[in-house]
């Protein structure tokens, strides 16, 4: 019941949920146009809208995600400087980006993938995969 109560909170807060993503967008434009490429990512990974069912805020924020992870050019380096507290939400928008087909989206997206693999463990992929109420 709690959980659910949760999704309602958020569905009546579409409007902000989706403001709170503009923002975060141009926090991390900045970022990246000064060279921040783990900062605009750690950015767009923050406060990502699990808890939310609308499909419109979802696409917003991978949006977000997707840009910040295509601007990664050192993956050893950002995996070493990730806190581990991103290492879940990380892996299920990697396997967000690997389902829309783009091949560099893809190559990244494994590039990443076996990165984290080694410095997360199986465990985050499990994690990622069985979780079917926080989907990204």
């Amino acid at each position: 019941m709690a959980a659910e109560e949760e999704y309602l909170e958020a569905e009546e807060n579409l409007e902000a949920i989706i403001t709170r993503i503009e923002h975060k967008s141009r926090k991390i434009e900045t970022l990246l146009k000064q060279s921040k490429p783990v900062d605009a990512l750690k950015t767009a990974l923050e406060g990502s809208a699990l808890k939310t069912r609308d499909e419109r805020c979802k696409s917003a924020n991978w949006i977000v995600v997707h840009r910040a992870v295509m601007a990664i050019k050192d993956v050893d380096g950002m995996i070493s400087s990730l806190d581990p507290e991103y290492y879940d939400i990380l892996m299920k928008y990697l396997y967000r980006g690997l389902a829309t087909g783009d091949r560099p989206t893809c190559d990244q997206c494994l590039r990443i993938h076996e990165k984290l693999t080694e410095k997360a463990g199986l465990g985050c992929i499990l994690r990622s995969l069985s979780d079917t109420v926080n989907t990204v």
